[in-house]
């Protein structure tokens, strides 16, 4: 379940700032645009979502470099750091919120099990990105991704 708190707390404080987002979702498929969406009045500061599930999507539509891809995998500090200044530069926003995971209950591995995630969030002058690992079935995995996509982005607009 999505923190409805936070989330009306994130809506609050983007539009308090005038602020603009844009997300680029993987392994969240577009559950945290979904939310943000929820709020009555969030065409005033949210752009649009992209869902880049594919390495090819990731490289087309946000500029992450296949080489970032290759050398680290898409489940990588590096591409959700990609993807999240990617998504804020080609929508002109003035943040970018990028997940990269692995939701399960297939795929993981022993470097990077099931419930691995990385956020990022991209601002003009900074970019700041965080490990996860949850432990849900794979709905569980995906609003623990929101969930803690929304607090990260809350912090770093309260400072």
């Amino acid at each position: 379940m999505i923190d409805e708190k936070i989330l009306g707390n994130v809506s609050a404080e983007l539009k308090k700032q005038g602020l603009t987002i844009a997300t680029a979702e993987s392994c969240t498929g577009g559950l945290i645009a979904h939310s943000l969406t929820n709020v009555s009045g969030s065409s005033d500061y949210f752009d649009r979502g992209v869902v880049s599930y594919s390495n090819a999507s990731k490289i087309e539509l946000l500029d992450v470099p296949d080489d970032l891809i290759r050398k680290y995998g898409a489940v990588s500090e590096q591409v959700a750091e990609a993807m999240a200044n990617g998504v804020r530069k080609k929508s002109k926003v003035d943040v970018g919120l990028a997940t990269t995971g692995i939701a399960g209950p297939t795929g993981g591995t022993k470097d990077k099990p099931v419930g691995l995630v990385y956020i990022a969030i991209a601002k003009s002058d900074s970019t700041v990105v965080r490990k996860f690992l949850f432990s849900g079935n794979r709905l569980e995995n995906k609003e623990s991704t929101c969930n803690a996509a929304l607090n990260m982005l809350l912090e770093c607009l309260t400072g």
